[in-house]
């Protein structure tokens, strides 16, 4: 429930327009004013009315904090991002205005890469949907041998903190692991982890040479559309493909096409150009066995909400206590 707790006197003002764990904001918001309601994100004349006296805003990925929303709030010193991405944020036109952007960093690291392991193992053994036909008693062995992870080799688009995570657990299960990343430097240390090294390759030497292709990067004008047709064409055939990043770099049309003809033998979807997906746009991905669409839940178990909420929380009461 929305809760809008009142104290005594000017306190700083905290919207919270995104769900966010209740007890960190109890803990760490305690003695400002706080507006928490996680489905203010879909009221935006409330949200933006909420605003005109607000010292800070909380949002998620779904509040577009653009030139127009923080035109109605005069006030506002910073914005928390419950998360990492920052593409629903106006960068350039907070800078303009002096307000502070604080991300989660490293708070959900842990989640998207057991994601990432946990939807390759899923997709490169494919027995895990024949509940009902075994319940049935038909008994599907043949049809359901399928694919160890170990051995298999790893591609990493972007090597960033997300990705040196599910490298760790790649590395740990037998994988070997590859990675594409143009702004980390060849003699980083990075390369070699404690658990073993990590092979630095270029962008189409990755994609040909994938059993599981990972993308780790934000959405740019150089990322956008980086995995289209072609890019899944030169993937070896048997490949699966997992997309944790953004909608917009992956050609889910061509993700659907490559599943249905068999050159793709797997793929997980976690974002969409368009989010909620709606109807319309969900139905190129109908009736496809090997294919995972989750709700851009990659990064959000219990365990990574709580790690978010209070690292987004203290962040924000440091900016407005120190301001």
């Amino acid at each position: 429930m929305p809760t809008s707790p009142a104290p005594q006197g000017r306190h700083p003002k905290v919207v919270i327009a995104e769900f966010m764990d209740e007890a960190a904001i109890a803990a760490e918001l305690g003695g400002f004013t706080t507006l928490y309601d996680p489905a203010l994100v879909d009221r935006p004349a409330d949200l933006r009315a909420a605003l005109a006296d607000a010292d800070a805003l909380v949002v998620r990925n779904r509040t577009q904090v653009n030139a127009a929303l923080l035109a109605a709030a005069p006030d506002l010193k910073a914005v928390g991002r419950l998360g990492v991405g920052l593409d629903n944020i106006d960068l350039a036109a907070c800078r303009a205005r002096g307000i502070a952007v604080y991300p989660a960093t490293g708070a959900n690291d842990v989640a998207v890469a057991e994601y990432v392991i946990g939807t390759a193992m899923l997709l490169l053994r494919g027995a895990y949907g024949a509940t009902a036909a075994v319940a049935a008693g038909t008994w599907p062995r043949n049809a359901l041998m399928g694919r160890e992870i170990s051995g298999k080799r790893l591609g990493l688009v972007g090597f960033g903190a997300i990705a040196r995570e599910t490298a760790r657990r790649a590395l740990a299960l037998g994988m070997r692991v590859s990675a594409h990343d143009p702004f980390l430097p060849a003699d980083d240390p990075a390369w070699r982890l404690e658990c073993g090294p990590v092979d630095r390759a270029d962008l189409a030497t990755l994609i040909a040479g994938s059993d599981v292709l990972s993308l780790h990067v934000p959405l740019t004008d150089e990322t956008k559309g980086m995995i289209d047709a072609g890019a899944i064409a030169r993937m070896p055939a048997g490949a699966v493909l997992i997309n944790a990043a953004r909608g917009e770099v992956v050609d889910g049309a061509a993700v659907a096409e490559a599943l249905r003809a068999g050159h793709l033998g797997g793929a997980a979807l976690d974002v969409f150009p368009q989010e909620p997906l709606d109807a319309a746009a969900g139905a190129a991905y109908r009736d496809l066995p090997n294919l995972v669409l989750t709700p851009h839940i990659a990064g959000v178990t219990q365990e990574s909400n709580v790690r978010v909420s209070r690292v987004t929380a203290q962040a924000v009461r440091r900016h407005l206590s120190e301001g």
